[in-house]
């Protein structure tokens, strides 16, 4: 930026002004995960991105999952990962671990990155006052859970005092009993409760594609109504399936949109938010 001149900067800033009044005072939940989470250089872009959005006047919260660093940690401990339908199977010793590494570790690793970027952060779980409650999801699935209720009022609380929240997603049960939560289904349910304006999932890809395998395709809006049309035709598969149904839930929920974006790209927070060219899919 240092060969950018005095005049662009200011038309940059004027440019973006419109999207900077349309979010403020307004929530943004962002899911942050994939390899935006691991690689060093992106993880800064995504860190100062939230603080900057915070600075004015978006009232960001920081959904995280942690998928990654808990298959490693379960290989330190010589536990295999076992998927079922692309969940985790999740006995007694696994949540443990992954309430240890997302609640623990990983949690606080972030709110100390947003401390160093001069953000204001506090790390929450889905635990503290029964933010997240569930139920088991399935039998084949273990402790991994559904969630049946969201309690917001630690969040407002939190964006009131002007912390960022980051939200690690385990969930309370009934008699002590602790959930593992998709991250992208706590995120959706989060922002709809929140009423956000926006719920933005940071992923590994360019967003919906036309043909997965060429970047170019990108479909850059879809209707909740012609999500099952993309499905019967395949457009919407595989994995992608469970995010675009996160952003439809989010929708039909409330939240004024869903955004599926290309978290590879430094600063596509930004990009999405704050510029007319979008980074991602949308769905409205």
């Amino acid at each position: 930026m240092e060969n950018v001149n005095n005049e662009i900067r200011a038309g940059i800033l004027i440019d973006a002004l419109p999207y900077i009044q349309k979010y403020n005072g307004k929530v943004v939940v962002i899911k942050y995960g994939g390899n935006a989470m691991t690689n060093d250089v992106l993880k800064d872009a995504v860190m100062s991105d939230i603080v900057l959005l915070s600075t004015i006047g978006i009232k960001i919260v920081l959904v995280h999952g942690g998928g990654p660093e808990i298959n490693s940690m379960l290989k330190r401990v010589n536990k295999e990962s076992v998927f079922v339908n692309g969940l985790r199977y999740t006995d007694e010793e696994t949540v443990e671990i992954v309430q240890m590494v997302l609640c623990g570790k990983l949690n606080k690793d972030l709110v100390e990155k947003l401390y160093h970027h001069n953000g204001k952060a506090i790390g929450l779980s889905g635990l503290d006052c029964h933010m997240i409650e569930a139920k088991q999801l399935s039998n084949d699935l273990g402790l991994v859970g559904e969630i049946t209720k969201i309690d917001a009022n630690i969040i407002h609380d939190s964006l009131d005092l002007g912390y960022i929240p980051v939200i690690s997603t385990v969930a309370s049960g009934n008699n002590g009993i602790v959930y593992n939560i998709n991250a992208d289904t706590a995120a959706a349910r989060i922002a709809a409760e929140m009423h956000a304006e926006s719920l933005v999932l940071l992923t590994d890809i360019a967003g919906l594609l036309m043909d997965k395998d060429d970047d170019s395709t990108l479909i850059p809006q879809v209707g909740v109504s012609e999500v099952p049309y993309l499905k019967n035709q395949g457009i919407i598969s595989g994995g992608m399936i469970p995010k675009i149904d996160c952003c439809v839930e989010a929708v039909r929920r409330g939240v004024k949109q869903s955004v599926i974006i290309d978290g590879r790209i430094p600063h596509s927070i930004l990009i999405e938010l704050l510029t007319n060219k979008g980074a991602g899919t949308m769905i409205k």
